[in-house]
């Protein structure tokens, strides 16, 4: 290990205490080197070293006290058990429903269940939870909990509108500052129920969680799981499965509006071509 990767933070008669700089170790440079250290301790000067002389450390550094012979065995059993939680981790996923209207019972949530049955087939061990409240604050807080139990995927459904009840954007935004928030729909600001600039989705990420906020609209939840599906089995990348996600919503909503023109052009008797 590099000299300056190791750090002299405390000098007692009878011990030193020494830090490791690095965010990760191999656990080979470590794994059953008490008595190599000891020996070589002998050899420097000002050292006394007696039978009770040894290293201890607490956590991870503790392999190396590991008997020598023991190394190998401990190592690839601690490895097989990081791989089996990693496994597991990246299978679980949960899915918030938000607003009053899922909470009252107004309207019935398809969304969640659509949406863990797509997980479950693809391996995702997936918890529907209960609906959060139009607030920011309790989004935030819904999010950081599932963060804390251990959900890699977690998944909100409406509030990404421009209405002032509409905040899981900002929710995910507060909680990664850097995620991806690509437009839907742009609007001018106070117009009609419009207090922000438009419609917007936001995909993120917060310690080993993937957040991602969809509309509302089952049609919309459909196409954006589609692209959604593909980007957590090709490689996850906020930016990119945002924008594409967004795409598809667009060349959605444009077709709703084309669709809207058409029937009103037809209400004031005039004519129109069909595609």
């Amino acid at each position: 290990m590099e000299r300056e990767n190791v750090l002299v933070v405390d000098v007692r008669p009878n011990h030193i205490t020494l830090d490791i700089l690095k965010k990760t170790v191999d656990a080979r440079q470590i794994a059953g080197k008490e008595k190599a250290i000891l020996e070589a301790l002998k050899e420097v000067d000002g050292f006394t070293l007696s039978d009770r002389s040894m290293i201890h450390s607490n956590g991870v550094l503790g392999l190396i006290a590991l008997e020598p012979e023991d190394v190998d065995e401990v190592l690839n059993h601690t490895y097989e058990l990081g791989k089996t939680v990693r496994e597991a981790f990246e299978k679980r996923a949960c899915i918030f429903p938000t607003g009053f209207e899922v909470q009252d019972g107004m309207i019935k949530d398809t969304n969640s269940p659509y949406i863990a049955k797509l997980l479950a087939e693809k391996g995702y061990d997936t918890v529907i939870k209960p609906p959060i409240s139009d607030n920011c604050e309790e989004i935030c807080k819904a999010l950081q909990e599932a963060m804390e139990d251990g959900y890699s995927l977690i998944i909100t459904t409406g509030g990404v509108g421009a209405e002032d009840k509409d905040f899981t954007v900002e929710a995910v935004t507060s909680l990664d500052p850097f995620a991806a928030s690509p437009w839907l729909v742009k609007y001018q600001k106070g117009t009609g129920r419009h207090v922000k600039d438009g419609i917007r989705i936001a995909v993120g990420e917060c310690g080993n969680a993937r957040i991602i906020s969809l509309p509302g609209p089952n049609d919309e939840v459909r196409l954006a799981m589609d692209v959604l599906l593909a980007n957590l089995d090709g490689g996850f990348n906020k930016y990119k499965t945002a924008q594409e996600i967004a795409e598809v919503l667009r060349q959605k909503i444009k077709g709703g509006w084309k669709h809207e023109h058409v029937l009103e052009h037809d209400r004031r008797g005039g004519e129109h071509e069909s595609n």
